[in-house]
This record gives structure tokens, sequence and C-alpha cells, in this order.
């Protein structure tokens, strides 16, 4: 890939050969991994960001906050309708402004929810339609996905965009489950003293403990804040040109919808999963005696799917992203079903193997997660590659608003969250279908 070099000034890179072998090991590679890490770190904290509601709507109703089941769920669900909303927006971003500028900017405004949501969870009396307000601000963090992996694309040869990718989606969406390991021992001591105020009475059991709450976005704050200005003192962008116009040419490709389908199995799942996970746990099994905590469990799932997509991405590029991702949908159609037995508990006993059947469809989603980001660099030419990640990407993060919303009014019409499995399981063996046909078997019209 020779990229065009019409762009001058700091934030560009004179020229860019990745494919050029000479290129890539004298000037490439060094540049290449150090954006890789600089803007996987920034990715990171985007995905804390964007999943800190998930960590938090747990515990409001047992601080004072008079919330239904339909209106936590609702909270959990908005960042995952924001954050698939910003992410069309910011799929066009990188080949307009650069990596520098996008990466920078993007970042230091994910203080803007952290602080939102620091100063709301102090006081139970703050209105639900600011409650709603800030979880949508905090869709802020997953709209940066959609920029920042199309510009690690252009980085690196075809031939490592699987382990490049595989890596910075991988660590990255290890914020997920970071925030939600994090949370509930931040907040059980007062780490910032008096600075931010008192702590809530948290009551469960009929027992009252103090916690601090608004420790579990202060100290996220400084480390977004620090990464942003490295992101901008350190990063440089690809001299890549397209405008808006030039970009839409994605959307006449039919691998563009096939692809956006596929990752909205493996990502969909993923986000969607670790959105609802807490509150999943809370509403299936929190009725019986010695009621397992959500958050001692739910970070469980994220961690399991990063690790995955870490480990699939260096796997894809070696035997094929097609054949990893079938293996990756049939496991999830696998472990939809196997759900199925464990969602309307009569025994808290259950307990345990509905927890390791979830850590196995975290498992097979990020691992699909990884071998469908693969394919699409095998799929298409590098900018529109770029712009393909950049869509898919947004359209799975429309998981978390997606699963929980309708998790939510299945568990509030039927009493069981079963119905939503039986359909998940549905849509997985329909893309098991999709990406045998055009993409692992054998003929198939783009094998990947």
């Amino acid at each position: 890939m020779t990229v065009a070099v019409s762009r001058t000034g700091a934030d560009w890179l004179a020229r860019w050969q990745p494919e050029d072998e000479t290129f890539w090991e004298t000037t490439g590679k060094p540049v290449a991994w150090r954006t890789l890490w600089i803007t996987t770190a920034n990715l990171t904290m985007a995905f804390v960001t964007w999943f800190v509601v998930s960590a938090l709507v747990v515990r409001l109703p047992n601080v004072g906050f008079d919330l239904s089941t339909g209106q936590l769920f609702w909270l959990a669900a908005v960042p995952g309708l924001a954050g698939g909303t910003l992410r069309i927006l910011h799929t066009f971003l990188t080949p307009l402004f650069g990596t520098r500028k996008v990466v920078s900017i993007s970042s230091l405004s994910l203080i803007i929810p952290l602080v939102g949501w620091m100063l709301a969870v102090g006081n139970p009396g703050t209105p639900y339609w600011v409650l709603l307000a800030l979880a949508f601000l905090a869709g802020l963090g997953g709209g940066n996905f959609s920029s920042f992996m199309p510009s690690t694309s252009l980085f690196f040869p075809k031939r490592l965009q699987g382990t490049a990718l595989g890596l910075q989606a991988g660590i990255g969406n290890f914020g997920v489950s970071l925030v939600q390991f994090v949370t509930p021992w931040i907040i059980g001591f007062a780490a910032f003293g008096s600075l931010l105020g008192g702590p809530q009475g948290f009551t469960k059991d009929g027992k009252t403990s103090d916690i601090w709450l608004q420790n579990a976005l202060l100290v996220w704050i400084p480390i977004v804040a620090a990464l942003a200005v490295a992101a901008w003192f350190w990063l440089r962008s690809v001299p890549v040109r397209a405008n808006l116009r030039e970009q839409l040419d994605i959307f006449k490709d039919k691998h563009t919808w096939l692809m956006t389908s596929l990752y909205l199995m493996t990502f969909g799942s993923f986000s969607g999963l670790a959105a609802a996970f807490p509150l999943l746990i809370r509403e299936v099994y929190g009725g019986f005696d010695n009621a397992p905590d959500p958050l001692r469990f739910a970070f469980l799932g994220p961690l399991v799917g990063s690790a995955a997509r870490a480990a699939a991405g260096p796997l894809s590029d070696r035997v094929g992203g097609a054949r990893v991702t079938q293996v990756s949908g049939i496991g999830l159609v696998a472990s939809a079903v196997g759900l199925l037995f464990f969602l309307q508990p009569t025994s808290r006993d259950q307990f345990t193997g509905f927890v390791l059947v979830m850590l196995a469809l975290f498992f097979f989603a990020g691992t699909g997660n990884a071998s469908t980001f693969k394919q699409m660099p095998m799929i298409f030419p590098p900018r529109q590659a770029g712009g393909v990640i950049g869509w898919t990407a947004a359209i799975a993060a429309y998981g978390p608003f997606i699963f929980s919303s309708i998790i939510g009014a299945v568990i509030g019409s039927t009493g069981a969250p079963t119905g939503f499995f039986i359909g998940l399981a549905v849509f997985c063996a329909l893309n098991v279908c999709i990406n045998w046909w055009f993409y692992a078997r054998k003929g198939a019209e783009k094998p990947c």
C-alpha cells in the first residue's frame, strides 16, 4: 500500500509504505507499534468510560435511588445507543483529520461523562432524565473505537493486521472488565478523603455500610487526561485522504453488509452481554438467599472475551479469519442454547453453571471479534477496509442498547430472559451460514 503524500505539517507523516519490506523494517515498524500502544491505551480508557454505567447501576437502588428494573436496564442500554450512533460519525474522521487529532481530542472528551457521573452518584435525588443524559454521554467512549481501529489498520501491512487489530481491540476491550473489577474495590473506602464529599449508605439484607461511588469515576480522570496528552505529543497521521463523499462507496458493496452482520454477531454479543451481565445476575439469581454480588462475577465475562480476542488475532493471521469466525459462530449458537437451562433457576446451586456458560459466550464472541477484523482487510482495499471496520464497529456497538433494552423488556413481560437467548441462537446460526457460504467454504466468493 502506498499512501498519498499530499498532506504536510506536524500532524502528518511524509511517506507511508508498510507493504514495502525495506521501508517497514527501517522506518515503518517502530512508528506503527508506538502508534498501536498509545492508541490502545487510550482505547482502554474509552471502554472504561463506556461501561462505567454498567458497573454503577447495580449499586444505585441500594444507596437510595428509586429506580425500577426497567429504568436500570435502560441506563445500561443508553451508552450502547450513543456509542453506536457516535461510531457512525467516527467511521469517517481519520481520513478527514488524521490519527493525532482524532485520538487526542476524542480521548480528552471522556472527562465530561466521568465528571458528570462523579457529581450525580452522590445525590439520590438526581432526576432520572439527568442520569439518562449522563448515560448517553458515556457513549463518547464507545464512539472512539470506530476511528481508532481504522487508523491502526493504515499503519500495518496486511500480513500483520490480524495481530495488530486483535491486540488493540483485545486490550481495549479489557477496559470493560477493568472498570467492573475496580469499581467494587475502589468504592469501598475513602480513597480521596473528603475531597469529593462523604460516603453513601449502602443497604443490603437489612444492613447498611458506607461506600464512595464517586471514587469509581475520579480514579480514571487523571489517567484519561495523561493519555490524551501523550497522544497529542507522540502520535502522527498517515497522509491518507478521502472526503466524506468518497468514503460512502463502501455501502455499494454487499460484503460491507455481510460483514456488518457477522460483527454484530460477535462484538454485538460481547458488548451487549458485558453491559447486561451484572443486571442479568441480579434479576435471575438475586432472589435467592445468599444471592451473588453481580460485580464479583460480571468482570469475568469481558476479561475472557478480551483475552480471547487478543489471542485469536495472531491465530487468524495463520489459519484465516473466516475459519476462526466459523468456529466462533458455532460456539455462540451452542452456548446460547446451553444457557437456556440456567435462566429459570430453582436453586442458587445452578449459578455456577450459568456463569460458566456465560463465559463460553464471551469466549466465542471475543474470538470472532478478532477473526472478523482479519477478514475485512483481506476483502477490501486499504482505504475501504478502514471505512468498513469503522462502520461494522458502529453498528455492533448498538449491542449494549439492543441486549439491555430487549432483555429488560422480555423479563418484564415473561419473568425470565429465555426468549431473548432463543433469538440470539437463531441469529448466530444464520450468520454461521453466511460466513460459510461467502468466506469459509472451498470455492467461496471471497475466501479470507
